[in-house]
């Protein structure tokens, strides 16, 4: 496998001597379809404050088409080749699929170690993806708060820019990866055998967010003993009246992504899926969680700002008091809450 280069100049070549676009004329290139563009309002997404705020604005009329499905398993489990199949099967349908690949971060750089970039990028054709489809990597940045405004956002944008499906690959099956899989409107798991995978995701509780179950690697001893791991598992969460409570129970699907079998039967069990989500009127229950856990997040992150600046300013002498054990820590947090409510943070 060759690795292809991804870092260009910057600025690039081609904009050399321009002047610099603002946020609204990078959105309207973006809706026309420039890919520069859309890459750079990415990395402002990415980076947050203001300018993102802004982007979330112009995207959210233009949004709310898009097929969002999210695809997790643990480290190894082959989501990456899997998610390169289904791409070069997208594209080959006519579709303009857009994949956000959330890697873990480097520990140099905080940036993306775009290993899944690289996987997907020996199996989709560069010149596929320069018309047909977009391939982004998200760095972690080793915590969930970035990801939690971050990840829907760049979501919202691939949606208004007229990507359809927006493709999520997590890098795990730790809580971020349940919160933001559990988002999309299809969530797929896909566990190997060999693994104990089927006993991990129902500790990780991707059970619960689970619409597709994918056994890669079907080709491997064990494939089958996976399967019926998985079945037992969907038995008994039947038992308990959490199949009861949606009708639907979670197909398993036998795949060989490196060896370019089942992605093709994968799909169409997401899109099987899809239509379930669309005569239940489940969908729009989905997307309004969605909405609901991104308010949430921000919401969670403006009052985390402002209790800095409490305790900074107006809120100081109650903070130096609870560190001196002159009133104990519940009181100060007491009145420290009081008065960030009342008052709002110190200027």
């Amino acid at each position: 496998m060759s690795l292809k280069p991804f870092a260009t100049p910057w600025p690039p070549p081609a904009e050399m001597g321009k002047p610099k676009r603002s946020i609204d004329e990078l959105y309207a290139a973006a809706r026309g379809g420039e890919r520069r563009a859309l890459g750079r309002l990415l990395s402002i997404v990415e980076r947050g404050g203001q300018d993102a705020d802004q982007i979330s604005d112009l995207a959210h009329p233009d949004a709310g088409r898009a097929h969002i499905v999210g695809i997790t398993g643990a480290p190894g489990a082959g989501k990456s080749t899997l998610v390169g199949q289904l791409v070069r099967d997208l594209v080959g349908a006519g579709k303009k699929p857009a994949v956000l690949a959330v890697d873990p971060s480097s520990p140099l750089t905080g940036g993306a170690i775009l290993g899944d970039r690289i996987r997907m990028d020996d199996i989709v054709d560069p010149g596929v993806e320069r018309t047909s489809a977009f391939i982004r990597s998200m760095a972690t940045r080793g915590h969930s708060g970035g990801l939690a405004l971050a990840v829907p956002l760049a979501v919202r944008l691939f949606d208004a820019a007229g990507y359809d499906p927006v493709i999520i690959e997590t890098v795990g099956v730790g809580q971020v990866e349940v919160d933001v899989v559990g988002a999309a409107d299809t969530a797929v798991v896909v566990m190997t055998p060999g693994m104990g995978d089927a006993v991990q995701a129902n500790k990780a509780g991707l059970l619960e967010v689970a619409d597709v179950f994918v056994v890669n690697k079907a080709d491997r001893p064990g494939a089958n003993d996976v399967r019926r791991d998985l079945d037992l598992m969907l038995d008994l969460s039947h038992m308990t009246g959490q199949e009861s409570e949606t009708g639907y129970r979670p197909p398993i699907v036998m795949a060989s992504a490196l060896n370019a079998e089942g992605s093709e039967e994968v799909w169409a069990t997401v899109e099987k899926h899809r239509a379930h989500l669309d005569e239940s009127g489940l969908r729009a229950t989905r997307r309004q969680h969605r909405i609901r856990t991104e308010v949430r997040a921000r919401l969670a992150q403006a009052m985390a700002a402002a209790a800095e600046a409490t305790m900074d300013g107006d809120g100081a002498t109650l903070l130096r008091q609870a560190e001196a054990a002159d009133i104990s820590p519940t009181q100060a947090t007491n009145e420290l809450l009081t008065h960030l409510l009342n008052k709002g943070p110190a200027s």
